[in-house]
């Protein structure tokens, strides 16, 4: 070998056409064959046709210049190659399909919005309905006994007749005075008595002879804090019958009587199981007041009187 030039000795000298040019002819360069380089002596064989090597075994080579094996047709298996997929441990062709629950439009597993929206929609429709029943379900002012209490007067009225058995209204109680039959001032044929069993005063005593006009009940009362809106309650009896009566405050007759129904139910002339109670309305000034219940022309009044107390505003 000369100075300046290595000849064919190594794979990156090789020239694939050396055996076209005279000074490839002079270095011994030949057309390519099958076993052989590009047509030097002792090249390497280095590049392979497209196709050439299938996976998991040894395909022939095609020689430099030689037409490869054509491919199948279209659509037609190629013998020459082979997906990795084919091959023991090759990753599958089947499309994994997204897992899938329902609810959805089958887009996705999201979450199921028309079931959600239905939900709200049952929910809200409960709570409508809810408040509905506890509106048409209220107090509508009625007493146990089925009888509604009348309505609350104008402020000009002096008194108003309300009666109900079941207001005790111990809650709008202050420390306002209260009288029992005994410490009443009685006037016409009105007078004490203690036989009738069921009276709430001291003593079980009461007021009898009530049912002659001109027969009264007063009281009068101190220690009112202040001016404004009271309630007066007064204990009775009647036997089986409704009555009424009048009041008076402070010399001014009130425009509505007072209603002695017979809210407890009594038999026909049986006192001992008509005791009740009733209410009026009353307006009262600062200090002392006088409460009169009276029997007047056009009551009906055959009652038993056992006391009379006061309430703080117009309550039931």
């Amino acid at each position: 070998m000369t100075s300046g030039n290595n000849g064919a000795s190594t794979p990156e000298d090789d020239d694939p056409f050396g055996y076209l040019y005279a000074d490839g002819q002079a270095n011994g360069a030949q057309p390519p064959s099958g076993g052989g380089g590009y047509g030097y002596p002792g090249s390497v064989n280095r590049v392979r046709a497209v196709g050439q090597r299938q996976y998991g075994q040894q395909q022939p080579t095609a020689a430099y210049g030689q037409v490869p094996q054509q491919q199948g047709a279209y659509g037609q298996p190629n013998t020459h190659y082979a997906a990795p997929e084919t091959f023991p441990g090759g990753a599958p062709t089947a499309q994994q399909q997204p897992a899938y629950s329902g609810g959805g439009t089958g887009r996705g597993g999201g979450p199921n919005t028309k079931g959600l929206l239905i939900g709200a929609i049952a929910v809200v429709a409960a709570v409508v309905i809810g408040i509905s029943v506890a509106m048409l379900g209220g107090d509508d002012d009625k007493d146990p006994t089925g009888n509604e209490a009348q309505s609350t007067p104008t402020q000009s009225e002096s008194a108003e007749s309300s009666p109900s058995p079941s207001s005790s209204n111990v809650a709008n109680e202050e420390d306002l005075p209260s009288i029992d039959a005994k410490a009443l001032a009685l006037g016409g044929t009105a007078a004490l008595a203690s036989d009738i069993k069921g009276a709430q005063a001291d003593g079980g005593v009461y007021v009898t002879g009530f049912n002659q006009v001109g027969s009264s009940v007063s009281w009068s009362v101190d220690g009112i804090p202040k001016k404004g809106k009271y309630t007066v309650y007064v204990g009775y009896s009647v036997p089986g019958k409704d009555q009424t009566a009048t009041l008076t405050v402070n010399g001014t007759p009130a425009s509505t009587p007072v209603d002695l129904k017979n809210w407890a139910g009594a038999p026909e002339g049986d006192y001992a199981k008509g005791w009740t109670k009733t209410y009026n309305y009353v307006q009262l000034n600062k200090g002392t007041n006088t409460i009169k219940v009276s029997c007047e022309q056009g009551n009906q009044c055959d009652a038993l009187i056992d006391r009379l107390w006061l309430v703080k505003g117009w309550v039931k």
